[in-house]
């Protein structure tokens, strides 16, 4: 019996690590999210607290401004050291979030409390169901569309029991502002009819 408990700790353990090490990567930047900089051996190029402009947009010393919008934390690290390599030789920089922004998202169809969600950190999947309470007992679990806010015409389909049973925590995609999050029923689903007017209703709320 011990040793069963300690399979299920060790798995449990891993796909927790696997979530947060797929959501640390996929996480993308956008206004509102407050960044700390550093620059090793440089401390007056240590900047404490920088808050990401409506415009997607950071002002950093000596470089100027770079556009932060949609990146990664390693992607923006890549960009400032690319820049500061021009006045800089070798150097070591690290970008950190010490503040995310909060963002709303619709959760609708199979879920116990449909409606709109702000998320704070983790603007992932799984923190959208669970902000709606999880899903019913009638939801089609492998058949969960993310409609993003820009791109409604390609839902992205995502299928739980990959997570659930398989620890792929590559599903558990990363969500943005505006996007929806639809659970559809048993049934067959037509996109055009299902779950479009509800993305696009739910849009037009949001904007109102």
């Amino acid at each position: 019996m011990k040793y069963v408990i300690h399979i299920v700790v060790v798995t449990v353990f891993v796909v927790s690590m696997a979530m947060h090490v797929v959501w640390a990567e996929e996480y993308r930047l956008g206004p509102g999210d407050i960044l700390t900089f550093g620059v090793w051996g440089y401390e007056d190029l240590q900047v404490k607290e920088l808050a990401i402009r409506p415009d997607g947009k950071v002002a950093f010393p000596i470089v100027g401004e770079i556009d932060a919008l949609g990146t990664s934390t390693g992607q923006l690290t890549e960009l400032l050291t690319e820049g500061l390599s021009h006045y800089i030789n070798d150097p070591k920089v690290t970008v950190n979030i010490i503040k995310f922004r909060t963002i709303r998202v619709y959760v609708l169809g199979e879920v116990v409390k449909p409606g709109m969600y702000e998320l704070e950190k983790q603007h992932n999947l799984l923190d959208a169901l669970g902000a709606a309470g999880s899903y019913t007992r009638n939801a089609a679990k492998k058949k969960v569309y993310i409609i993003r806010k820009d791109q409604t015409s390609t839902p992205v389909k995502v299928n739980l029991m990959n997570i659930w049973e398989k620890g792929d925590m590559t599903q558990n995609y990363a969500l943005g502002d505006g996007d929806v999050v639809y659970l559809s029923n048993n049934g067959r689903i037509n996109f055009t009819t299902d779950i479009l007017p509800f993305a696009m209703g739910s849009y037009y709320v949001g904007h109102m």
